[in-house]
């Protein structure tokens, strides 16, 4: 039958015949092809080398540069490097396979492939950090080595699986350059833009951390999804329109990155003020986006690993576009180059002479599609180990791995697109940071921006720095929080106008901060926004008013509010605007010294002190009791300053003690703290105050707090005796003196307090201006005018009138009662004493003796008479009567007459005569005794001097009496 069939159809026959040839020729072709993959080692018949066999998994599609461009490296990698290695006993076998821009399916049945039927050593690849996600566990698995040049997410290090390699540089090391530059030109603010996948989200956390330690804050995050249509994306850059901040850091693919600034231009978000930075997953790509794509980019900052432009790498792209026909080699490539030659280093030096074995597979079933059944490779573990360890000077700079298989960090560029496309304008290292020149990074320690980079042409205005925040935004103004409160309305008052509804913010604070935003170089609108309950009420302390600006329903806070560590874990302050800290309110006594028994602060101190002070005062006496007369000018001179001397002590020390007794001195009612806690006194705090909590650290009760609203209620608890002492901050105590200066004091302890202060949300851009122009308005008169048009002026005490103030000021008898007493005593003392001693000298004549001549007794009146008599004669035995006497008993010198003053006219001079001297019967004499006592003789010469008849000389007259006592 069949040769029947073949001679009726002949044609057919051959055809079938031709068919079954060719079939069979294709069947050995591919059974040659899968040996030669399957097999673990192969050998050449006359270099006898050994083929490894590399898988390579990556996205071929035409437009994605990552996919194309690595594997045209790794293709002439494995060229260049046999040809320069010719004596290498090993061969490296690429096996290919396209990803398919497949998340997880196509990548993951592409590296399961190459394990189980090809068998390869290692795997570069794959491109994506989703994709690496997948395949490292199957590489560990396995003990097959994968090395991706291009998944940069930082989420892939926590696998730590000693079978992953990054031949790349992590996106969390860009991150820190990207800090450096918001930092340098003082951005407070930044707003990641990024694609919503593993590529995207893996550099968030790494990238809030790095601006975090810059204090830049992120108030926002923006995802994209990979599939967002322009709309979309048009919406969320209008959401980003309505924020203050203007820098933001983005971080997509480069198909959706020209898709983003085409919108961005669109809607006016590439004009002046805005900050656009980007990731080198989009900067590495610049040289090869449409020119269109440039034109939208225009002003955008961006960071890329700096790649040193030695001679291999010129050579090696001058190869590399003459092969093929492109100009668009950038880092990815290189790092693909690099991380081949690193395979091929490392599977030489794990080959043990060319054998076989070393590269085989154990318990491996190609027929079994079971993950289970992969076999697992015997020279993994080696090859591993050396990737480890092999370093070397590659084209992307020097390539050497650290101990977790992280790819050691190199410099970053710094590049500015402008024009055509995007130039140098600085370099970051993590050690020296940014630098204008690579060469100058040591050298530059400059805190001027303009030191550490080149001229940065930015969107819209390429001169101007952008601030980094923009208000208003959208016609929207700041939303302030001020507190609702019924005591010390002076700091903030609110108030609602029941006809028109309309509410009313007044206060000091309020003023000072109207004052600052006046001081802003910009626009600054802004609205009161009462933190109040429906009915006008408080919606709660100042506390919840600054959780409130924590969780974003306000935008400030402007009140009396403390900077205290607690609150500023939740909020930023402002510089304060006002000094502060918690202090002791008392009323006050007058001061116990101000009594009869003041002593001058002269006489006190130690006994030594007072013993000196004391024969001070009296050597002093002695000396400046000058009643002799004074001759010489000399004399006089010296007299004349010692005079002047006594005067000055004299009146400094009336001036004191005048002092001392006339000025009005008040001491506190209470000693300190502990004596409040040892008593349990009760004591007083402004309600609704962070000093509540500060109290009972100190160690008060609860049940010994008493809370008052404002300075009138504290005046009426101090009148109630209800509270003895008052803790409130210093502000609050200086506005109750204004009112209450004479009643009340402020005593120590001050506990300290950074000040009030204005409240803005964490990372707020606006602390920054509103704190430097705080520090205007407080160092001019300004500050100063609305104080006093507020509390008053510092000097003025309305309590104070002049009857309250002299009142115990006032110097009467009662003032010096003690020294008349002391007075009065010493005198009747002495008077006392003084009449004892006479009446027991004298006693005689008191006695009622017979008198001689009467024959008879003197009366009693007679016999005091008598000795009133005697009391009022002069005793010359005295010390008073003995220093007046002149020459001695018996001669009288007068003074030569040559010349003569008015006062020797007349001279009169007495001295005693003794008993028992004769006197000249010239001048007299008589004796008297009278009950055996001796009286005594005075002889009295009057000389009186009277001009003579001629008129030219004078003459002495002398008369004499004799007195006798």
């Amino acid at each position: 039958m069949k040769p029947r069939i073949c001679r009726r159809r002949g044609p057919r026959n051959q055809c079938w015949l031709r068919f079954c040839i060719t079939a069979v020729c294709c069947a050995a072709v591919i059974s040659n092809m899968t040996a030669v993959e399957g097999q673990s080692t192969g050998s050449s018949s006359n270099n006898a080398t050994v083929v490894v066999n590399i898988g390579v998994i990556l996205d071929l599609n035409r437009t994605d540069f990552v996919g194309q461009v690595g594997l045209s490296c790794v293709e002439m990698a494995v060229s260049e490097f046999y040809d320069s290695h010719p004596d290498y006993t090993t061969r490296l076998a690429i096996a290919t396979r396209d990803s398919q821009r497949d998340v997880v399916l196509a990548a993951a049945s592409a590296a399961l492939d190459l394990i189980k039927n090809v068998q390869v050593q290692a795997i570069l690849g794959p491109e994506t950090s989703m994709q690496a996600n997948f395949l490292i566990p199957l590489g560990e698995k396995a003990q097959v080595p994968i090395i991706s040049f291009s998944a940069s997410s930082p989420t892939l290090a926590s696998i730590r699986s000693p079978y992953f390699f990054r031949a790349t540089q992590k996106d969390s090391t860009q991150v820190n350059a990207i800090a450096a530059i918001v930092k340098a030109f003082g951005w407070r603010q930044a707003v990641p833009v990024y694609i919503d996948n593993a590529f995207g989200q893996g550099i968030v956390p790494s990238l809030v951390d790095s601006l975090d330690a810059v204090d830049a804050r992120v108030p926002y995050r923006s995802a994209i999804s990979p599939s967002a249509t322009d709309d979309q994306i048009g919406q969320e850059l209008y959401k980003l329109m309505t924020m203050q901040t203007r820098v933001f850091v983005v971080h997509v693919s480069p198909h959706l990155a020209a898709r983003l600034f085409a919108k961005a231009k669109e809607v006016g978000m590439m004009s002046a003020g805005y900050v656009w930075i980007v990731t080198d997953g989009i900067t590495d790509f610049l040289s090869s986006v449409d020119p269109s794509v440039l034109k939208s980019m225009q002003g955008v900052l961006g960071v890329k690993p700096h790649v040193p432009q030695t001679k291999e790498v010129i050579d090696f792209r001058a190869r590399w576009k003459r092969k093929f026909r492109q100009d668009h080699l950038n880092s990815y490539g290189l790092w693909a180059y690099d991380a081949t030659v690193a395979l091929a280093m490392a599977v030489e030096k794990t080959a043990d002479g060319g054998g076989a074995t070393n590269f085989s597979f154990v318990n491996n079933d190609s027929s079994s599609t079971d993950l289970e059944s992969i076999g697992v490779s015997s020279n993994g573990p080696n090859l591993a180990r050396e990737l480890s360890r092999t370093s070397f000077a590659g084209l992307s700079g020097d390539f050497a791995m650290e101990e977790d298989g992280e790819l050691r960090a190199s410099a970053y560029e710094v590049v500015n697109v402008n024009g055509n496309g995007a130039r140098v304008v600085g370099f970051w290292t993590r050690g020296e940071g940014l630098a204008r020149e690579r060469m100058m990074m040591m050298m530059t320690n400059s805190s001027d921006v303009r030191a550490k980079l080149g001229t940065v042409i930015w969107p819209g205005d390429p001169g101007a720095v952008p601030r980094g925040f923009e208000i208003p935004t959208s016609g929207k103004k700041l939303r302030i929080g001020v507190p609702v409160k019924s005591g010390f309305s002076e700091f903030v008052s609110v108030t609602t106008d029941l006809e028109t509804n309309k509410t009313s913010v007044i206060g000091y604070s309020i003023d000072i901060f109207e004052a600052v935003v006046q001081a802003l170089p910009y626009a600054l609108p802004f609205e009161y926004v009462p933190y109040a309950k429906p009915n006008g009420e408080s919606a709660g302390t100042y506390d919840d008013l600054v959780y409130q600006v924590f969780l974003g329903n306000f935008e400030c806070m402007i009140a009396d509010t403390t900077v205290i560590a607690n609150r500023s874990n939740y909020v930023d302050f402002t510089l304060p605007y006002t000094e502060s800290g918690v202090s002791m309110l008392v009323p006050v006594k007058p001061n116990g010294s101000k009594n009869a028994w003041s002593i001058s602060k002269d006489f006190r101190g130690p006994p030594s002190h007072q013993v000196g002070t004391s024969l001070w005062f009296s050597f002093s006496t002695m000396v400046f009791a000058h009643r002799e007369n004074v001759v010489s000018n000399l004399a006089r001179t010296v007299v004349i300053i010692w005079c002047l001397v006594v005067l000055i002590i004299t009146q400094s020390y009336t001036a004191s003690f005048t002092s001392l007794l006339t000025v009005q001195r008040l001491q506190p009612t209470v000693a300190d703290m502990n004596e409040l806690l040892r008593k349990g006194d009760f004591v007083g705090y402004q309600d609704v105050s962070f000093v509540f909590g500060l109290l009972k650290r100190l160690g008060f009760r609860d049940d010994r707090l008493v809370p008052y609203k404002n300075s009138e209620h504290c005046n009426s608890l101090f009148n109630q005796g209800k509270i003895v002492a008052a803790f409130d901050e210093v502000p609050y105590i200086k506005l109750f003196l204004a009112k209450h200066c004479s009643k009340y004091m402020m005593t120590d302890p001050t506990y300290k307090a950074d000040g009030f202060g204005f409240v803005f949300p964490k990372g707020s851009p606006l602390v920054a201006d509103i704190s430097r122009a705080i520090l205007n308005v407080t160092e001019g008169d300004k500050m100063t005018k609305i104080e006093e048009a507020w509390f008053g002026k510092k000097d003025r005490c309305p309590e104070s009138t002049t009857s309250t103030v002299s009142s115990g000021g006032q110097l009467g008898l009662n003032s010096f009662w003690s020294l008349f007493m002391i007075a009065g005593v010493a005198a009747v003392s002495a008077l006392c004493i003084f009449t004892v001693q006479f009446v027991y000298e004298y006693r005689k004549l008191m006695s009622p003796q017979v008198d001689d001549d009467s024959q008879s007794k003197p009366s009693f009146w007679g016999r005091l008479l008598n000795l009133l008599k005697t009391f009022d004669n002069k005793d010359l035995e005295c010390h008073t009567f003995r220093g007046d006497r002149v020459g001695d008993q018996n001669e009288v010198r007068l003074a030569s007459l040559n010349v003569m003053s008015p006062s020797m006219y007349s001279v009169h001079t007495e001295f005693p005569v003794d008993s028992t001297q004769t006197l000249s019967p010239s001048m007299g004499s008589s004796s008297e005794l009278h009950d055996n006592t001796i009286a005594q003789e005075v002889a009295i010469i009057s000389i009186d001097l009277h001009p003579d008849s001629d008129g030219e000389g004078l003459v002495a007259t002398a008369n004499d009496e004799i007195t006798r006592h």
